[in-house]
């Protein structure tokens, strides 16, 4: 304390000095207005768009797709006001706002997740491309979101170009048997720009293209009451396919189709004959497995 300075006096002119100090510190970096009080440009981004709970999924067979995304922010507080969502079939028009298939205009609501789809339309084996933009609680607006997209999946049974193959084999199906192994070979004539894999089983199936294996799962393609409902997997295989020979194996397993199920063991509870249904997408020409190699029976093999 200062010599002659009661202890209230010493206060008002610490607290006069810590102002002066701040005054100086502010003045020396110009700056000014409600900036100088603290009140800075405010960041809002729209970011983690998602569909069906996937960011940038294929194989989307839900025809109303729900969509979803977060807002950031640096000002403690934001909340989302208002939203607009915009959808076209490429990027290009997305980006032009042209030949837009959903445009919600602003929507007043905080809704930031499963968000129903509700355009035109949408088409099997099509990719669509959507942004959004949101406003916050005092009116700002946020710029477009990056661009995200969606792929359906097959959504008729016309869809479907493919037909079941069975293993060529005589089985004891009493009993455990060896894995099949289905092997097929075609040909492409010109760079693949584009492909996709549909695939399912009665059993479980693991596929390989070129001597790689497709996809990460295991089980696939999952366990259904199968005499209802078959799920089914889209893969792309763009990189996995090369111009001229191509060679697919898929290996199948007895699973819960017809291995042993319950407390008692029983087999054979959904049916007792593997089979594989693949369709292969290359540059907007469908082709099928038994297409892909001359109509011939396909070789089989057990492992």
């Amino acid at each position: 304390m200062f010599m002659g300075m009661s202890w209230i006096s010493y206060r008002r002119y610490l607290n006069k000095f810590i102002v002066f100090i701040i005054c100086c510190a502010l003045g020396g970096s110009g700056l000014t207005g409600s900036t100088a009080m603290g009140l800075s440009e405010t960041t809002l981004a729209v970011v983690s768009l998602r569909a069906e709970y996937k960011e940038n999924p294929i194989g989307i067979d839900i025809r109303k797709p729900r969509l979803s995304w977060q807002i950031q922010s640096d000002r403690r507080g934001t909340a989302q006001s208002a939203y607009q969502i915009q959808v076209a079939a490429t990027a290009a028009d997305l980006q032009a706002g042209h030949n837009l298939l959903w445009d919600t205009g602003k929507v007043n609501s905080s809704e930031s997740t499963q968000v129903v789809y509700e355009g035109s339309a949408l088409k099997s084996a099509q990719r669509y491309y959507w942004r959004v933009r949101v406003w916050d609680g005092r009116g700002d607006a946020s710029p477009w979101s990056s661009i995200a997209f969606w792929e359906m999946g097959l959504l008729q049974a016309s869809d479907w170009r493919a037909s079941w193959i069975e293993p060529d084999l005589n089985e004891d199906v009493s009993r455990p048997q060896p894995s099949p192994l289905l092997r097929g070979a075609f040909k492409t004539n010109s760079v693949v720009k584009e492909a996709r894999a549909y695939v399912t089983s009665h059993g479980l199936y693991e596929m390989h293209l070129n001597g790689q294996r497709v996809g990460d799962q295991v089980f696939t393609p999952g366990w259904t009451s199968y005499n209802k409902r078959l799920q089914y997997q889209t893969y792309d295989v763009t990189n996995l396919l090369r111009r001229g020979d191509n060679a697919v194996g898929v290996i199948l397993g007895n699973g819960w189709y017809r291995g042993n199920i319950g407390f008692s063991g029983q087999r054979n509870f959904y049916g007792d004959r593997l089979a594989l249904l693949m369709q292969i997408k290359i540059n907007l020409s469908w082709r099928n497995l038994r297409r892909a190699v001359g109509e011939k029976r396909l070789d089989t093999a057990r492992l």
